[in-house]
């Protein structure tokens, strides 16, 4: 698996990046932007991997803790009532600022991304090697560079836009339409020379496929209301045969699915002491289990909001939250002696089970693959952009198909929907991508771009013109002598 074969290219080619550093301050890249770097096949793998190895830091994911997970009505800060509370609280009620940490880890580590992923384009072609082997390299980096900047894109509005290796300190904003138009290219020239999932042996699943990349520029176009080509690159990945629901919802996030039938691009982990260096998935240390059994920090919490949106008996709420005395895998969930059991409001000790992977130690939950497009997603997207084009006849095949695989051949739970007033089926197909994509990073931007952020998170503190985006980290500005403009109602 992709998984191993990183690491130890990585490992032998010391590409272990800081992604503490300004990105336009410093190099990131250490050993990789010397001249004479990459100058062999050998040296192009390693370059290629190592810009799929920023998958795997804790602050690629929103900054170490899903922080847009916790600004959404589906999560809260979570961990013990006294910890994180400086840099966490703020997301929950909307008072972060231009100095938080974890919106600068956010945007440092997208950046150090962005970095590698401009090695292996600027200098892989000049490589002597086999030609259709260096088209790929460079495709897999294109889909990261786009994926990198898709993040970017919705946390933070239109970007710098950095196109080669070399280190600048003057660079300014482009617009939110040209980050997307550079997104966009990216993607088209990746899907022209990647393979799909199919193509590939097993020791390199994982890798960046056709089928992801049509799959990345549906959601952008999703994101940009542009829902001829939205549905347009769904239904390309819907019909190309190569992937497919997993039998159960649950089943589609445990270890015996990696790389499976419903995955369409994730990150992999492999759970072993040692951090990012030996191969371990960061995302899940945060959000872990707190106390006993200790899998992490806990600070991912899902909200009785969301618990309580699911319809009745939706085997999906189940297989989201871990909720205090269950067990999972023959382990007792006890939590945490410092978290009340149930607060004031009625919030009782949850975590999120979607990154649960049977142990003990502190860090087995690392070995979790974070499945950053799922198949179910996809079918989601269509399902969207063809009521929005009042196509809803197949917008509702491809919403039951997700529905009846939730209902786990239940026929009394979780009908098929059949509205048909374009209007009525989109609150309900952005009903089902809660229910679905829950505490996976979506719900959040799915209440922005929809324009329902204001009506459904404003009692908790948002702002309609500033908490859509946010900030640009202040000592980024600093660097560049105020160049990056701030975004709008940002002090």
């Amino acid at each position: 698996m992709l998984k191993n074969k990183i690491l130890t290219v990585i490992i032998a080619s010391t590409f272990l990046f800081s992604c503490k550093e300004e990105f336009l301050e410093k190099s990131p890249q250490d050993k990789v932007t010397q001249e004479n770097f990459p100058s062999n096949p050998a040296d192009a793998l390693a370059a290629t991997n190592a810009a799929y190895e920023v998958l795997r830091h804790g602050t690629y994911h929103r900054g170490f803790y899903p922080i847009d997970d916790i600004m959404s009505d589906d999560a809260l800060k979570g961990s013990s009532p006294g910890d994180l509370v400086a840099d966490l609280q703020p997301f929950d009620v909307f008072d972060h600022n231009v100095t938080n940490p974890f919106v600068l880890n956010w945007w440092r580590t997208l950046y150090t991304g962005v970095r590698r992923t401009n090695v292996v384009i600027d200098r892989v072609p000049a490589v002597e090697m086999d030609e259709e082997l260096k088209n790929r390299y460079i495709g897999e980096a294109r889909f990261l560079r786009a994926l990198y900047y898709s993040d970017l894109a919705r946390g933070y509005g239109g970007v710098p836009l950095v196109k080669e290796s070399e280190i600048r300190t003057d660079f300014t904003r482009a617009s939110l339409t040209q980050t997307y138009d550079f997104i966009e290219a990216d993607l088209r020239q990746a899907i022209e020379v990647l393979p799909e999932k199919s193509d590939y042996a097993t020791d390199d699943l994982g890798r960046a496929t056709k089928g992801a990349a049509k799959a990345l520029l549906a959601r952008v176009y999703l994101y940009q209301q542009a829902y001829d080509s939205a549905a347009l690159f769904a239904e390309e990945v819907i019909n190309s045969q190569q992937y497919e629901l997993e039998a159960t919802f649950e089943s589609a996030f445990r270890e015996e699915t990696e790389f499976g039938l419903e995955s369409v691009f994730e990150v992999g982990g492999i759970g072993v002491q040692g951090g990012i260096a030996a191969g371990n998935n960061e995302y899940t240390s945060g959000q872990g289990v707190r106390g006993t059994p200790n899998r992490g920090i806990g600070a991912n919490r899902p909200s009785m909001d969301l618990i309580e949106s699911f319809e009745e008996d939706d085997p999906r709420m189940q297989a989201t939250v871990i909720f205090v005395g269950e067990v999972l895998d023959g382990i007792e969930i006890i939590g945490d002696s410092q978290t009340p059991d149930t607060t004031a409001n009625g919030q009782v000790e949850t975590y999120n089970q979607k990154i649960w992977v049977p142990g003990t130690t502190p860090f087995s939950n690392t070995a979790h693959n974070r499945r950053l497009i799922r198949y179910a997603e996809v079918l989601l997207i269509a399902a969207e952009a063809l009521n929005r084009n009042s196509q809803t006849p197949q917008a509702l095949i491809y919403l039951n198909e997700v529905r009846e695989r939730a209902r786990e051949g239940d026929t009394s739970i979780l009908p098929d929907i059949t509205e048909t007033n374009p209007d009525l089926l989109e609150d309900l197909i952005l009903g089902e991508r809660r229910h679905e994509l829950a505490m996976e990073g979506h719900r959040f931007w799915d209440l922005v771009r929809t324009d329902r952020a204001d009506e459904v998170l404003g009692p908790h503190g948002f702002q309609t013109n500033k908490h859509e985006l946010l900030p640009i980290p202040q000592s980024e500005r600093d660097i560049t002598n105020g160049l990056l403009e701030q975004n709008p109602n940002w002090n």
